[in-house]
């Protein structure tokens, strides 16, 4: 396990991946969260919030911790900012984490844009909602498809979460492809790979189910420096 593995939560109401949820100044780390999800949620590059909290790889973080999310000079008007909003108990009892509508999409092809990434479909299956810019819009596309079936990860990368603790989501992985890149499998019925895993391109990472939603899906996500993006712009 790495430094940055969540205690997983369950209980959560699926609130939905496709509302835009604006950053607070700060945020208190609550158990099952991971820089990664936190990130995510409020649609933050990991590595500015690492930077803003004084948080070196592997992003270690703690249940109670408080964690600035902007950056210091826009947080803290005047000069009484603070280095970091809060440092890690000494003796924590648990470390946290940190095609159109309608296509059919392929498991298989290996091209697609994104620079130095090649990416492939996650998984077989018709996309039954796309990628929305609008403020409330889905930040991803929905693939729909049968219980049980294989999801791989779509390029090459580090699985940087592995677990249940972000609202909305169901069994999530998160798979960081590089500096620059995220890739997020949501809804699944069971998780074949933990955090700190190096997967490659098409390997088999988890099934398909319905864990935080109504009916059998994978929702795929694709983040570029934190922010979410068209997944139908990068796979073939």
């Amino acid at each position: 396990m790495v430094s940055m593995m969540a205690v997983s939560s369950c209980g959560h109401t699926p609130t939905g991946y496709s509302g835009t949820h604006k950053a607070p100044a700060t945020y208190t780390v609550r158990k099952g969260d991971s820089l990664y999800t936190i990130a995510m949620r409020y649609h933050l590059n990991y590595r500015r919030v690492a930077s803003w909290n004084g948080i070196r790889s592997p992003y270690t973080i703690y249940p109670g911790q408080r964690l600035r999310l902007r950056p210091p000079a826009a947080s803290a008007r005047g000069r009484s900012s603070t280095r970091s909003t809060s440092k890690a108990p000494a003796k924590a009892a648990h470390k946290t984490s940190a095609g159109r509508t309608g296509a059919r999409a392929r498991s298989s092809g290996t091209s697609g844009p994104g620079p130095g990434l090649s990416w492939r479909w996650p998984t077989k299956g018709k996309v039954v909602a796309r990628y929305s810019t609008a403020v409330n819009g889905r930040k991803g596309i929905d693939i729909a498809g049968r219980t049980g079936q294989p999801i791989v990860a779509a390029a090459a990368g580090t699985v940087v979460y592995s677990g249940s603790g972000l609202r909305g989501y169901g069994r999530l992985i998160i798979i960081r492809h590089n500096e620059n890149y995220l890739s997020a499998y949501a809804h699944n019925r069971k998780l074949f790979v933990r955090e700190g895993e190096v997967v490659a391109a098409g390997q088999k990472i988890a099934e398909m189910g319905s864990s935080g939603t109504d009916r059998p899906k994978l929702h795929f996500e694709i983040r570029h420096n934190g922010r979410p993006v068209d997944p139908l712009r990068y796979l073939p």
